[in-house]
């Protein structure tokens, strides 16, 4: 396709765009009324859905179908982050140079904080249909805070707590549970992400129906994507050169 061609393109996309903007915007409630169809909707949605947690009830009950869209969005990226920073024809994968120079405080404070860090990630996984948080903020907490120990200089010792073969799977396990239990919502209550657990009793653990399933599996798969996407990174920041480096 031509140079002209893509423009003409874009600017049709881009107008098109623009227009739907501008109309959503004029179409908005002005600030500070009263009238609100989308909270109104979605408080009472969320109670019927025993789902202490409003947004959650939104990501993975009103809008689910949108999450999963999402979800294929970021494993696509990872997937393109890892065909793209692949050594070159003229580039080797060596091992990484021995630990630099890092201050015992850090040190201390990365091994400190790693545990507590990881735990957080797992609780805010957990209660995501309780309180603030979810499958995608633990995933990202649980996925970033293994990182502490490369922070306290022990690349090597982060090597060895993720298995990336195990974590490409673990990312593509958590998204193909959520298409999974979709199409098992579409048999069971007849709507694709349709709810399949009892709601429980609003305010405890196993409330929220499948939001508890759906904030998991989102959860697995950030957490892996993070790590993974991270992995590739870093490989390549600190183990691959040009053959002709010294």
């Amino acid at each position: 396709m031509s140079r002209n061609a893509r423009l003409a393109m874009f600017g049709l996309a881009g107008a098109g765009a623009a227009v739907m903007f501008v109309v959503a915007v004029i179409a908005m409630p002005h600030f500070g009324a009263t009238h609100h169809p989308y909270r109104d909707a979605a408080l009472p949605a969320a109670v019927r859905h025993a789902t202490a947690n409003v947004v959650s009830s939104v990501n993975f009950d009103l809008r689910a179908f949108d999450t999963l869209g999402e979800e294929t969005i970021l494993l696509a990226s990872v997937i393109g982050v890892a065909v793209l920073l692949r050594p070159a024809e003229d580039e080797t994968e060596r091992q990484p140079l021995g630990r630099g120079r890092t201050l015992e405080l850090t040190r201390l404070m990365g091994y400190v904080f790693l545990p507590v860090t990881v735990m957080i990630g797992f609780i805010t996984v957990a209660h995501g249909a309780l309180t603030p948080g979810g499958g995608f903020q633990g995933g990202v907490v649980l996925g970033t805070g293994i990182h502490l120990l490369y922070v306290a200089g022990s690349y090597r010792a982060l090597e060895r707590v993720r298995p990336e073969r195990a974590l490409e799977g673990g990312e593509a396990l958590g998204a193909g549970a959520f298409a999974c239990f979709g199409v098992a919502g579409a048999f069971a209550a007849a709507a694709f992400l349709g709810n399949l657990l009892p709601l429980g009793t609003f305010g405890d653990l196993f409330s929220s129906g499948s939001v508890l399933l759906l904030s998991t599996a989102v959860g697995v798969e950030v957490a892996s994507g993070v790590i993974v996407l991270l992995a590739q990174f870093l490989r390549q920041a600190l183990q691959v050169r040009e053959e002709t480096q010294e």
